[in-house]
């Protein structure tokens, strides 16, 4: 008797995540959904929804995605939606003045895949359809994937551009070598959350100290600030042997003099 053909398991990850950031047509969060799904992807984060959520225009589009867009997670701030994250891409076809690696989608796929098949938890977020995403939403990331489009007519769809780095998700899945970039630390890595909290901390302290001058410089140096602590790819641990260092700085072991304002 011939067997029938076995069907190959399904693929459903729940890391990477895809977030999207401020979206405004419920056609496009359908059509991300449906191309996230069709590579496996289910995991996606809807950050300021222009339209109200659910959207019935998305669920038309998402043409049988219906399980990632009931279980999309919606936030209304960014911070809330990148808080469990531990690597965070931004995709971005401008130049920034960011000190931060940039990735095309193939080595970005690898990278994210590697990063949870190492326990992390890695997010890619999308800007809106109309501008993208902001020099400060970037700057939060630890690198930047950007695509080789034309120079002339560099702006995708939202859901074409989610589509075809799920696609590159689909390809690099199937390499099994591990980037060293990725090597088991001794300690979980960092979660944004933790991050912020470090460089609340930092930002706190160094205003306190009159470090920002000239004042209208303080934005940038906090994003090369952030930037230079991004690029080492903090572990829990370091994150808060950092604070205790902040603390032993700045407060010492006697507790700040009253005089100090804390």
């Amino acid at each position: 008797m011939t067997r029938a053909p076995q069907m190959p398991a399904a693929i459903a990850e729940e890391w990477p995540a895809i977030a999207l950031v401020r979206p405004q047509m419920g056609e496009n969060i359908g059509a991300c959904a449906r191309a996230m799904l069709n590579f496996g992807l289910t995991q996606l984060v809807l950050v300021e929804p222009r339209d109200r959520w659910p959207n019935p225009k998305a669920q038309a589009v998402a043409a049988g995605a219906d399980a990632v867009l009931d279980n999309a997670r919606l936030e209304w701030s960014l911070d809330a939606a990148l808080a469990p994250a531990t690597l965070v891409v931004a995709a971005t076809a401008r130049p920034r003045r960011l000190e931060k690696p940039v990735w095309g989608p193939r080595e970005c796929a690898e990278a994210v895949l590697a990063a949870a098949a190492a326990g992390e938890r890695p997010l890619v977020m999308f800007g809106a359809e109309a501008m993208g995403l902001t020099t400060d939403e970037v700057a939060r990331a630890d690198a930047i994937v950007t695509y080789p489009v034309n120079p002339s007519f560099a702006s995708l769809n939202l859901a074409n551009a989610v589509a075809v780095f799920s696609a590159m998700v689909g390809e690099a899945r199937q390499q099994a070598a591990l980037p060293s970039w990725f090597a088991s630390p001794g300690s979980a890595p960092a979660t944004q959350q933790e991050l912020e909290g470090l460089f609340q901390h930092l930002e706190t302290e160094l205003d306190r100290g009159r470090f920002y001058h000239p004042e209208d410089k303080a934005p940038l140096m906090k994003q090369n600030l952030r930037a230079m602590f991004l690029r080492i790819r903090m572990t829990q641990q370091e994150c808060q042997t950092m604070r205790g260092v902040l603390k032993a700085l700045t407060v010492g072991r006697g507790g700040r003099k009253k005089e100090d304002g804390v």
